[in-house]
């Protein structure tokens, strides 16, 4: 019976699983493109396209200022001491974020509520992070973007909600028993209990909400809210500005917290909290009612979209990244992510 849920569960399947059936497509672009890494032009100022590895730092510096979070880097050699002096120049106050330069997956991603935090999380990342006001706005939603070439409009195929996991109290039930009944905080308590075992036999009170985590993403338990009612004009040119501001973004996700969905159109009241690039999920399939059949539709659909992209760039003058170049970054990005993940299972 659980190998049957399990398979049924398709959603919570490994990555290489899900993906392993429709490989065969991936290798026919790159037999067509006669490039291992064909998709490397999609986006020429993201490293590797944004397929995966890429520096934060490079959609800071290409966003204007206004549209991100206020963010400062910071090495793990530096003195905590000037560190605090940097949250208070920048004027950011607790709780604010912290997450890895080269990062994803939420892997590091934590909520800082006072200096003893900020000062244990210092101490034990072992790699470049960066520290970011906590934004309040009421809503965090996910739009997957593309835009052809030589195209001035571009479309969005995906509109989502984003709930991180969180549980509800009932007055009755502690803090460990609602994550054990919840169908997707249930599956994670290992994860759960580093940052949340010392309130695990608390009583939430009946409708108070407790935050597991604050990364909004899909494995790390989040839910989604399908809003492609949503898409109109408005919301394809405020991407189309940003995009073509940007110069040379194409395809990907842009992660967005926002006031209402109504000012996000009007363009206001709203931040960018990232963009992914080509390793982008387009992460409308999950939890919205698509089965597994077109989940695979959906994928291929975009994998056909990328295929383009990067072909139309490579004809406009953006060359493949070679082979063994590619090798390389992958070989160095599976080690720095080995080494972030580690990390991430001790770091409070």
């Amino acid at each position: 019976m659980k190998l049957i849920n399990k398979i049924k569960n398709w959603e919570q399947w490994p990555f290489k699983i899900l993906y392993a059936p429709i490989v065969p497509v991936w290798v026919w672009y790159m037999i067509r493109s006669r490039a291992i890494w064909f998709f490397t032009p999609s986006n020429p100022k993201l490293t590797f396209g944004g397929m995966e590895g890429e520096p934060k730092k490079e959609m800071h510096d290409l966003l204007p200022a206004h549209l991100c979070p206020v963010f400062f880097n910071v090495q793990p050699s530096e003195s905590f001491a000037d560190i605090l002096k940097k949250v208070q120049d920048k004027k950011i106050q607790f709780p604010l974020i912290v997450k890895p330069e080269v990062g994803g997956q939420g892997i590091l991603f934590r909520k800082i509520n006072n200096e003893a935090q900020l000062k244990i999380y210092h101490e034990q990342v072992p790699v470049e992070y960066f520290i970011q006001e906590f934004i309040k706005y009421e809503l965090e939603i996910s739009l997957f973007y593309y835009r052809y070439p030589n195209e001035r409009k571009g479309a969005i195929t995906g509109f989502l909600l984003k709930i991180p996991m969180q549980v509800t109290g009932d007055g009755i039930h502690t803090l460990k028993e609602l994550i054990m009944m919840d169908t997707k905080s249930g599956k994670r308590i290992d994860e759960i209990r580093l940052q949340h075992e010392k309130n695990f036999n608390n009583v939430l009170p009946a409708g108070d909400k407790y935050m597991l985590s604050y990364a909004a993403n899909h494995n790390r338990g989040a839910r989604f809210i399908d809003l492609k009612n949503e898409i109109d004009d408005r919301l394809v040119s405020l991407l189309d500005d940003i995009s073509l501001s940007i110069d040379d973004f194409f395809y990907g996700r842009y992660d967005i917290m926002c006031n209402s969905i109504e000012e996000l159109k009007q363009g206001k009241n709203f931040v960018i909290l990232e963009y992914n690039g080509c390793g982008a999920e387009p992460n409308h399939f999950y939890d919205t009612g698509y089965s597994l059949i077109n989940a695979w539709r959906e994928i291929l659909k975009h994998w056909k979209i990328l295929y383009r992209i990067s072909s139309d760039n490579y004809r406009n003058g953006v060359k493949y990244w070679p082979a063994l170049k590619g090798i390389r970054f992958r070989i160095e990005t599976r080690k720095y992510y080995k080494k972030i993940k580690a990390a991430d299972k001790k770091i409070p």
